[in-house]
């Protein structure tokens, strides 16, 4: 058993404040790295030291992990905890991290090898009969041959990258005259996204849910699941609202996605944090798309639902020891949601809107939980994933985390940059997602530019009359003769008086 005091993470913002975090309740020391950029970062701040790696693009630091190692090596730090992006799925990373006599928080790098492509990844999980869409289970090489077995599975199809992610090197075709075409565009897409020009063919599932599981291993061959999430309200392929449970699945499902889920990590000898992603069709079928491995953005829905500290796990996986609970020691206890706050307009298809954050006050109170990396007056980086904070919501039910999600919107002031709280509170107000009747196509089938204006013009349309009252009446808001029912939202607009 390795005891690890001290733990260098190789990230910033919100997952290094995160991770950090639960390291110094479990009492050992932080090590940050940070690049020119990041120098006031609040991650900078709250590690024990604080190594600077490099220029502010993250090819010149966050992605070079021999400045990682050498920061490692001059703080002492036993073990590197990589978070979420950047190096964490890297299996070069993990090698060399390996062969420098340090502990990686997270697998091993040939889990993350055979994991990291799609195509060595479904040949894993066949190992154990895990259900996959049809499709090929190779890379097409020659294109006739392709073209035919698209034709034996049926169109519409989707040509997929098999190193890809994000919707990167994905095409949909509907018909067989325009394969040849997609698969070109998908291929050089591929090629310039990943390196690797590969792509195979699945049936393209027209109503697909997106399901996830987490899984822990420990060394010693125990793996259990900690129940799924519900990733299905993403835009660009990309996930904005997670919740858990799902509201959807029946205990029997379940309990059949969780075992495929352990059988897909088994396949690996799968040690630490991961999740193993899902389709679901219209008939509740269920699918293998991939596994992640390393933590995932969403993972405060799965420790709010459990009571287990998913970091804490990883770390004491690294450190040696045996998972402290079994499969049947797991229960889910009410209902969590997670909104990834972005620096984005939802009204302009959720383009980054970088800038400085001129009001920054978070919502408090029950069942709420933000994890960020930022304060009021800081500025979003141009560098790097616009994300500003998760926002998370517990409930006794679904119902009540709707609730209290709505309400952490509605007292959650971000003025000087447009964000995705608008769009969360739209979703949480949508039938289709209070019912639980959605899909992976939610935005384009409920969304878009007008969904947002109409309500921020009524609010604006509030402050206004507030402010032509108070005016009229001297600036004595106590002289308003009639009562104005306002939103506690209307502040956020961008009006000045």
């Amino acid at each position: 058993m390795s005891k690890i005091s001290k733990i260098l993470i190789a990230n910033r913002g919100e997952i290094a404040l995160r991770i950090m975090r639960s390291a110094k309740e479990m009492g050992i020391k932080t090590v940050a790295v940070f690049s020119e950029a990041d120098r006031n970062a609040l991650h900078v701040r709250y590690a024990d030291e604080a190594v600077c790696i490099g220029p502010p693009p993250s090819n010149q630091s966050y992605l070079v992990g021999e400045k990682i190692i050498d920061a490692a090596k001059k703080t002492g730090a036993e073990a590197i905890h990589p978070g979420y992006g950047f190096l964490s799925e890297n299996a070069g990373f993990a090698k060399l991290v390996a062969d420098s006599g340090l502990i990686l928080i997270g697998p091993s790098p040939q889990a993350m090898e055979i994991m990291g492509n799609k195509l060595s990844a479904k040949a894993a999980a066949l190992n154990y009969n895990i259900p996959m869409v049809p499709g090929t289970e190779e890379a097409i090489e020659d294109i006739n041959e392709a073209k035919q077995r698209a034709k034996e599975v049926g169109f519409p199809i989707l040509i997929k990258a098999a190193a890809g992610g994000g919707g990167k090197g994905m095409r949909i075709v509907e018909k067989v005259d325009d394969f040849e075409e997609q698969m070109q565009l998908a291929v050089s897409e591929a090629t310039s996204a990943f390196g690797d020009g590969a792509v195979f063919i699945e049936r393209y599932v027209t109503s697909p849910r997106h399901i996830e599981i987490q899984v822990l291993g420990d060394n010693y061959g125990n793996i259990v699941h900690l129940f799924e999430r519900e990733c299905s309200v993403q835009r660009r392929h990309q996930k904005v609202i997670e919740e858990a449970p799902s509201a959807v699945l029946t205990e029997e499902i379940r309990q059949q996605m969780g075992k495929c889920a352990v059988d897909v990590a088994r396949s690996v000898n799968y040690t630490g944090a991961g999740t193993v992603e899902f389709i679901l069709d219209e008939n509740l079928d269920f699918f293998f798309l991939e596994m992640n491995t390393r933590l995932q953005v969403e993972h405060p829905v799965t420790e709010l639902i459990t009571g287990i500290d998913l970091v804490k796990e990883q770390i004491k996986i690294a450190s040696g020891e045996a998972l402290s609970f079994t499969q049947e020691d797991l229960k889910i206890s009410g209902h969590a949601i997670e909104l990834r706050v972005y620096a984005e307009d939802p009204n302009n298809n959720f383009l980054p809107d970088i800038g400085t954050l001129q009001t920054y006050k978070t919502p408090k109170g029950n069942g709420v939980r933000v994890d960020d990396g930022f304060e009021q007056g800081m500025e979003i980086p141009i560098y790097y994933d616009p994300m500003i904070a998760k926002l998370i919501a517990f409930g006794k039910d679904r119902e009540e985390a709707i609730e209290r999600m709505v309400r952490a919107i509605e007292e959650y002031e971000i003025t000087g940059i447009e964000t995705t709280l608008g769009f969360g509170k739209f979703v949480m107000q949508h039938d289709a997602f209070k019912t639980g009747k959605f899909d992976t196509h939610f935005v384009s089938k409920y969304f878009n530019a007008e969904s947002l204006k109409s309500e921020d013009e009524s609010e604006a349309l509030v402050a206004a009359i507030i402010a032509a009252k108070l005016f009229q009446k001297g600036g004595n808001a106590e002289n308003i003769s009639q009562p104005v029912k306002v939103s506690s939202d209307w502040r956020k607009n961008r009006l000045k008086f």
